[in-house]
């Protein structure tokens, strides 16, 4: 731990006021670090500044949470000053070898959003394309199990320029980062969303991802702050929205395909994805069991004037490869591939 690590996280802290953390605010003042004591002073332009009690509280409880081994004091100093000018540094970053990155996004939990994209990534490498996956569900990581990953812990490199790289996982041919490996996967991830989309930044721009064809992401649920995050952050070649077909997925749905089409975003939505269209049994192989609704989300590709890249039934194969940690591609992700492909 050192006076970056610090730093790092006090840039995720965020005056209510003013919209912005209190690191590029010029707030922070001449930090220290031992194993003793971590010390520092934040700069308020009036003594009684209502927000001081909230932004001290929230400073140290972001340290604690982030070292909760460190058992020293940690002192924070409040001074009555102007801000100091900070000069904001050049963001360097490890994507500039990605050529593709694509979305898979969903308004709503559930529908297997993690599933396509690990079975998909599979896939991909198949088709011998150089895959990597990014875990952005900060919340609910499920990639490093997929891949039979929990216990991996990524190593840090310093390149010949001296930047720090953080190693991703790698296995079948695909590199895989996940919030998921920083974490035990039994404690719950109590972070504010500054905290949370300032670790998924630095997974962005400093895990080593080298050359790769599609970086897939999977995306959480929802459209809030690590979606635009990510929007941000990256360039996207487009996004596959997944979906089941129930109407009560559906609606989530639209909300989702509207939030890359909104402007100021403007990311192309490449299609649909149905998952879990219907089920087969193995002792019945020429049966179709509908059990969440029939072709709502090829209904709703053709209502958004999206085209519907592929239906996906369950196949218990695939939940227990998922579980066991070894995904497989099947017929069906193989279409996907071959759809997202082609819109490339």
């Amino acid at each position: 731990m050192n006076i970056q690590d610090i730093q790092a996280i006090l840039s995720g802290i965020i005056h209510p006021e003013k919209n912005k953390d209190i690191i590029s605010l010029g707030m922070v003042d001449k930090i220290s670090v031992n194993d003793e004591k971590i010390q520092f002073t934040l700069n308020f332009q009036k003594a009684k500044d209502p927000f001081i009690n909230s932004l001290k509280k929230a400073s140290e409880f972001a340290i604690r949470n982030k070292y909760p081994e460190f058992k020293g004091d940690i002192v924070i100093l409040i001074t009555e000053a102007a801000p100091k000018k900070v000069e904001k540094p050049e963001q360097t970053t490890t994507t500039g070898g990605i050529k593709n990155i694509i979305a898979i996004s969903s308004g709503k939990g559930g529908v297997g959003k993690s599933t396509v994209t690990s079975n998909l990534a599979v896939a991909f490498a198949e088709k011998g394309l150089k895959t990597a996956i990014l875990d952005a569900d900060i919340y609910g990581p499920s990639i490093p199990k997929m891949f039979g990953l929990e216990s991996y812990k990524p190593l840090a490199e310093r390149t010949e320029g001296r930047r720090e790289v953080i190693l991703p996982a790698e296995t079948n041919g695909i590199k895989i980062m996940s919030i998921g490996f920083f974490i035990d996967p039994e404690d719950a991830l109590v972070w504010r969303g500054a905290m949370a989309t300032n670790a998924l930044r630095q997974l962005i721009h400093q895990t080593e991802w080298g050359e790769i064809d599609v970086l897939l992401i999977d995306m959480p649920p929802g459209t809030g702050d690590i979606h635009l995050t990510i929007v941000h952050e990256l360039k996207l070649t487009g996004a596959v929205i997944v979906t089941t077909p129930q109407e009560i997925a559906l609606a989530d749905v639209v909300r989702g395909i509207k939030m890359f089409q909104s402007e100021g975003i403007g990311v192309p939505v490449l299609g649909i994805a149905e998952n879990m269209s219907w089920f087969t049994p193995a002792e019945l192989p020429d049966n179709k069991y509908y059990i969440f609704g029939r072709n709502g989300g090829k209904d709703l590709a053709e209502k958004a004037g999206l085209q519907l890249l592929a239906q996906i039934p369950l196949v218990q194969s695939v939940s227990e490869n998922s579980d066991n940690g070894t995904p497989e591609s099947s017929v069906y992700t193989a279409a996907l591939a071959d759809s997202i492909i082609s819109r490339l």
